[in-house]
């Protein structure tokens, strides 16, 4: 329902078609002498909630053919399909279009529900007038409720979006800042080096013969200069080896940074549970970032999908031969893929799968019985070449 919407939304107007089916059916055995034909209500009782379908694709659209084919459908009092198709367009032009369309829609509902009862008079325009505003105001809270938690999420998904970003951002600026560095370094030490070397070695091979002090002058300055450019390569590398030496750098994410990880995510409003077994130092770069990775992709996922009040539990436990990363909620799960077809979502389980496989580990990603996700990764602790 949730990847194809205008499923569920088709079931729903197939529900309400039955209904007005199923009253179009009891008046016409009853033999009602109000009834209509059938070429009259079954049209009408289908037109009235097919745009049902579409609410999503064309809210506003969808929600004006609802109120003219209302007009028709309640003078001629075909069944609640008018009732429950506007009170569903109001609440979807609420949630998705705005306040605003919302409110002009429903003052057209209103005007035309106050035409309607002085045309078609009747003594139970109290009991009416009673159920129409229950259902539109309840309606109308109901849509201001859930574009409140779609706003939410929204702006937490923006601003995890917003923090990858920067943090990538940092990092190539950091990269750019470390390799104008190096390249400076390396100029500096090696170039001048280098080239007193070349002029040298020229001088000495044209001196060898007719000047051999001269050329054993020329060899003893080669050999000074390359110790001396050899000295400088020793240093330049123990700056980048030293990480409080020079321009500070901005490291990746490690499995060791999840403590920092989990607190963001709990300031976004998920509660989340971190649990570690054994340490997680020493683990090679590339399978220590992957833990990471794997780990914030699951936590975001669980802020887009699992819903409101949702909990997260998260696992890593480092054994002798591999890293054990289980990550879990209780929101709202997907139907499970077998490992050999294309995992479900987007580019972010793609990314987790990429990143075990390219380690030799293995990912699981599905529902838990009684609901709930669950992702499982097992990465190795010794990379083999």
């Amino acid at each position: 329902m949730r990847a194809h919407p205008m499923v569920g939304d088709s079931l729903l107007a197939a529900l309400l078609a039955l209904l007005d089916l199923l009253v179009f059916v009891i008046a016409a055995n009853q033999q009602q002498p109000d009834g209509h034909p059938w070429y009259v209500a079954v049209p009408l009782d289908l037109a009235m909630v097919v745009p049902l379908a579409f609410r999503r694709r064309a809210p506003l659209t969808t929600a004006y053919v609802v109120l003219a084919v209302s007009i028709p459908h309640s003078v001629l009092q075909l069944g609640f399909g008018s009732l429950f198709a506007s009170v569903i367009a109001l609440y979807t032009l609420v949630v998705y279009v705005g306040r605003r369309q919302g409110a002009w829609y429903l003052a057209a509902q209103l005007v035309t529900i106050v035409v309607q009862t002085a045309v078609t008079w009747s003594t139970q325009w109290v009991v009416a007038l009673i159920v129409v505003t229950v259902a539109f105001s309840f309606c109308w809270l109901m849509g201001e409720f859930v574009g409140a938690r779609r706003a939410y999420h929204a702006e937490v998904e923006a601003r995890l979006h917003l923090l990858e970003t920067e943090r990538d951002h940092a990092s190539r600026i950091a990269v750019a800042v470390e390799r104008g560095r190096i390249a400076r370094e390396l100029h500096d030490v090696v170039a001048h080096a280098v080239s007193v070397i070349v002029v040298q070695a020229d001088g000495a091979s044209y001196a060898l013969r007719s000047n051999p002090e001269l050329a054993e002058r020329a060899v003893q300055t080669i050999s000074a200069t390359g110790r001396e450019a050899l000295a400088e390569l020793r240093r330049l590398l123990q700056v980048l080896r030293d990480e409080d030496a020079g321009v500070p750098r901005i490291p990746q994410p490690d499995a060791e940074s999840l403590a920092e990880l989990a607190e963001r995510v709990r300031q976004a409003g998920v509660p989340v549970r971190l649990e570690i077994e054994g340490t997680l130092t020493g683990l090679p770069a590339g399978v220590s970032l992957g833990v990471y990775r794997i780990v914030q992709e699951s936590l975001t996922n669980t802020l887009k999908h699992a819903g409101r009040g949702a909990r997260a539990h998260v696992r890593v436990e480092r054994g002798e031969d591999v890293v054990e990363v289980v990550v879990t909620d209780d929101g709202a799960g997907r139907l499970l893929v077998p490992a050999e077809r294309p995992l479900p979502g987007g580019n972010g389980v793609i990314g987790m799968r990429e990143r075990t496989h390219v380690y030799g580990g293995s990912l699981e990603v599905g529902p838990v019985p009684g609901g709930g996700w669950r992702v499982h990764a097992t990465l190795p602790v010794r990379l083999t070449p």
